[in-house]
């Protein structure tokens, strides 16, 4: 079973950026911790950051040999429509993922364009989010491959 993660923009500052909000890891411990649990959990993992929307569509679209997919939209949560549309269209089981609690934040961070699309949303629990997120990618394609969900 192989997983594909995709952090989108801003994550890559993690550690320097607003740690009273996303904490002190940064993307590259987050992203030792995924692969550590991957790795118990007996997974592939792929993981992909970008800040650019048309970058993280293509990784979407081309998202076919993945059993599942775990993403933090971050930014683009709120503002886009083309990512939405990737997922939808791609029609692989999905993770949203947030470090934040969106809810507890600015009142145009409480709207996810994403979540409608997504199997699940996880946020709120900081790095720990990602970690859920990965576990439960892994069971949503494991029940899909039994044919339960």
């Amino acid at each position: 079973m192989k997983i594909l993660i995709i952090h989108g923009p801003n994550l890559n500052l993690l550690g320097r950026r607003e740690a009273d909000v996303y904490g002190t890891r940064t993307l590259d411990e987050i992203n030792k911790l995924l692969k550590q649990l991957a790795k118990e959990l007996k997974v592939e993992i792929d993981i992909k950051q970008s800040n650019h929307e048309g970058q993280i569509v293509d990784l979407i679209q081309k998202s076919n040999p993945y059993s599942s997919l775990v993403i933090n939209p971050a930014a683009y949560t709120h503002t886009s429509v083309a990512i939405r549309d990737a997922i939808a269209a791609v029609e692989i089981p999905t993770v949203e993922i947030h470090l934040s609690n969106i809810y507890k934040r600015e009142e145009f961070r409480h709207k996810s364009l994403i979540s409608p699309v997504a199997y699940g949303q996880i946020s709120g629990f900081g790095p720990e989010s990602y970690l859920l997120g990965l576990r439960a990618a892994v069971s949503i394609a494991t029940n899909a491959k039994k044919g339960t969900s």
